[in-house]
């Protein structure tokens, strides 16, 4: 765990703001989304609280046919102190004050003392609706599922929700 959260550390401390002329090249660069649910609430023996963040670079935003497309980066951390460090990508639709974001992200998951997902590499498809609270924050409503795409000898797979704040910096 604590190498997953070295990695973590080091890329929030890569991510934070350039100061000088290039601050104010760019308004709002960094989207924190800051998340707290449950953790796998399908299967009663192994839900557990969960916490997360992740973050996306505005700079990085592109427009496509698929919708506004951008990377991401995230970690979360399980009551059960289960980990989840992911990266991948995410599309984003603007329907008026509603913000619909579908992502898919690969990531490396660690058991700890909560349920064994099969494997060390998992994947996380997930579904975000949000609302524009103000300028640069919304909250929101998300479901994942996170399988290993039977990499692994079992594959039982995990089905959470969370509760989000994004805020941009």
């Amino acid at each position: 765990m604590f190498k997953f959260l070295k990695i973590f550390v080091l890329y929030f401390f890569l991510s934070l703001p350039v100061y000088g002329e290039e601050q104010n090249k760019f308004e709002s660069e960094h989207q924190w989304n800051f998340y707290s649910g449950m953790f796998d609430f399908s299967d009663d023996g192994a839900k557990s609280t969960l916490f997360g963040i992740q973050h996306q670079n505005e700079n990085l935003l592109r427009d496509s046919f698929l919708g506004t497309l951008s990377p991401v980066t995230g970690f979360m951390l399980t009551a059960d102190n289960a980990t989840y460090f992911y990266t991948g990508i995410q599309a984003e639709y603007k329907l008026g004050f509603v913000n619909f974001v579908p992502s898919f992200t690969p990531g490396l998951y660690g058991e700890g003392d909560g349920k064994d997902l099969g494997h060390l590499i998992e994947f996380k498809s997930e579904v975000q609706l949000s609302l524009d609270l103000f300028k640069n924050s919304q909250l929101g409503l998300s479901y994942n599922h996170i399988s290993n795409a039977s990499l692994g000898d079992k594959n039982p797979g995990a089905n959470s929700y969370m509760f989000n704040f994004l805020q941009k910096f």
